[in-house]
């Protein structure tokens, strides 16, 4: 079984509680001495096995291997890339069974890191995510006041568009969003304004 680690938290001595995505659940298992195998880290993809699932405890972790990314060694790719795979694990808390949507975010977000931007692949997936979840703001009138947006707009959380003045926030081109919403890809958007809808995204989905 494969899946991404999306959180660890320490149990007893060096035991851990690891918070894992897979393509049909999100489930926490347990792990021996997890604190001392590198391969269990946020944001690994992982190659798995099973014991214990007789509903009494927490099923455990074995047999654990790495599934590799090349970029998984450049400290500032990692970091992004961790700081994003946490926010799932927030995002998804309450969940138990899952179509296999937010994997397959994950594992394309992944195989494409060392291709483009980061930042920018976050933005991307998370208008994909809005989309997928029903929650994209398909409106050109502020969030705030509901007033027409003109030439300028800023963001506010799961990519609400307002009137920069209502909200005290960075300004953007409207149309260029307007566009890149439209389409569900920021290529309209240059690396600071990415910088920007990034800086949202970790806010929280």
């Amino acid at each position: 079984m494969k899946g991404f680690v999306l959180s660890i938290h320490k149990a007893k001595n060096e035991d851990v509680i690891a918070l894992i995505l897979t393509d049909r659940d999100i489930k926490s298992y347990y792990r021996f001495f997890g604190a001392r195998h590198s391969i269990l880290q946020v944001g690994y993809l992982i190659d798995f096995e099973i014991e214990g699932e007789d509903g009494r405890f927490l099923p455990r972790l074995r047999s654990i291997s790495q599934v590799p990314f090349h970029w998984i060694f450049e400290q500032n790719k990692l970091l992004i890339w961790q700081n994003y795979v946490k926010l799932f694990a927030y995002h998804l808390k309450d969940a138990t069974d899952l179509d296999r949507f937010y994997f397959d975010l994950l594992l394309q977000s992944a195989n494409k890191w060392y291709k483009q931007n980061p930042k920018r692949i976050v933005c991307d997936s998370y208008i994909a995510l809005l989309e997928y979840e029903g929650r994209l703001y398909h409106n050109d009138r502020c969030f705030i006041c509901q007033e027409l947006i003109e030439e300028q707009v800023s963001l506010m959380q799961s990519f609400k568009v307002a009137h920069p003045h209502c909200i005290y926030q960075v300004a953007l081109p409207s149309k260029k969003l307007f566009d890149s919403l439209s389409i569900k890809k920021t290529i309209y958007m240059d690396d600071d304004e990415i910088a920007y809808m990034y800086d949202v995204v970790m806010k929280g989905f």
